[in-house]
């Protein structure tokens, strides 16, 4: 008779062939969507303090054409979200409404911020979702500017940069999507590191499967901060193997459904699939913080723990933070 870890990191096996079956064969109603039709993004000069403004100009009028090419599409429901996004007092360093779409929003003064947040996103996040997103952001951005000490200017920026793979799908159990983004994630920085000028304190704040592209994009990365929420793994075992100068931290709400995720790899259909160790298992060696009784959805909530931890990471009062 098998031993019990044996029978258990085959049942985990099981679990998760089980879980690419389902992904493969549920159909999903996105997957269906036709293509959004929208200009191709404009062509801009490197971002610096001084094409900043220009920069967010330009993107604010693609997101205008995209919202009547939208309109005239019929999807009233995307031209109303560029349409929003088209607004004078968006700050827009990206955006592209082709497809499920791609934007960088900006909440704060950039060019002279000193702690910068960047948001990144998990499954299931498009245009068409991007408010709720967005809500997070500007959660983060309140929250930081209770949190910090007089004088201090602090920025945050919501990256949906790269296309997010459905909750039910195969490609959320590989780090296929991940690999895609991650030379995008790598190119905002060098991008932040330029408009700013300075040193500014950055700290990547990565939601669900973000957590998966901020382990892609990890090694050698110009961040001082990694904080990996609701996090299904990396693709990495350890804190080590991210190569990372960062400090890294991790934290689970108590109701978050990630915490069954079976954390182990196997080969199939052709793929390797897992997305390697917990981050809040202590071997990791991640920084554990209290996210409070929440679910999945629930880090950004206004008055919880997790969102204050995560202003105080940010902001670089690690002193304050609760430990899990």
């Amino acid at each position: 008779m098998p031993g019990a870890g044996t029978w258990a990191g085959g049942s985990r096996r099981a679990l998760l062939a089980l879980l690419v079956t389902c992904a493969l064969v549920v159909p999903l109603s996105a997957a269906a969507r036709p293509r959004i039709p929208a200009p191709a993004p404009a062509t801009l000069a490197p971002l610096t303090t001084t094409t900043l403004d220009a920069a967010y100009g330009a993107n604010r009028a693609d997101a205008g054409r995209a919202a009547d090419m939208a309109a005239a599409h019929g999807d009233a429901r995307r031209a109303a979200v560029d349409r929003a996004l088209a607004s004078p007092s968006r700050r827009l360093l990206s955006f592209d409404g082709r497809g499920s779409g791609r934007v960088a929003e900006v909440f704060g003064d950039l060019a002279h911020a000193d702690r910068t947040a960047v948001l990144v996103p998990g499954s299931d996040t498009s245009l068409d979702t991007y408010d709720r997103f967005r809500r997070g952001a500007f959660a983060l951005y309140q929250e930081l500017g209770r949190e910090a000490v007089t004088g201090a200017r602090p920025a945050v920026v919501a990256w949906l940069g790269y296309e997010t793979p459905g909750t039910v799908s195969a490609t959320v159990l590989t780090t296929g999507r991940a690999e895609q983004a991650a030379p995008g994630l790598r190119e905002l920085i060098r991008d932040l590191r330029a408009v700013a000028g300075g040193a500014p304190h950055i700290t990547l704040v990565c939601h669900s499967y973000g957590s998966v592209v901020c382990g892609r994009a990890a090694s050698g990365l110009d961040v001082d901060d990694i904080a990996l929420i609701g996090s299904p793994g990396t693709g990495a075992d350890s804190v080590p193997a991210l190569h990372t100068r960062a400090r890294v931290w991790a934290a689970r709400g108590d109701d978050d459904w990630v915490a069954n995720v079976p954390h182990v790899r196997a080969d199939l259909f052709g793929t390797t699939v897992g997305l390697g160790a917990d981050p809040m298992d202590p071997a990791f060696g991640a920084r554990r913080f209290t996210a409070g009784s929440g679910g999945h959805s629930s880090y950004f909530t206004p008055g919880s723990p997790s969102l204050t931890n995560l202003a105080r990471i940010v902001l670089g009062a690690t002193n304050e933070v609760q430990g899990d």
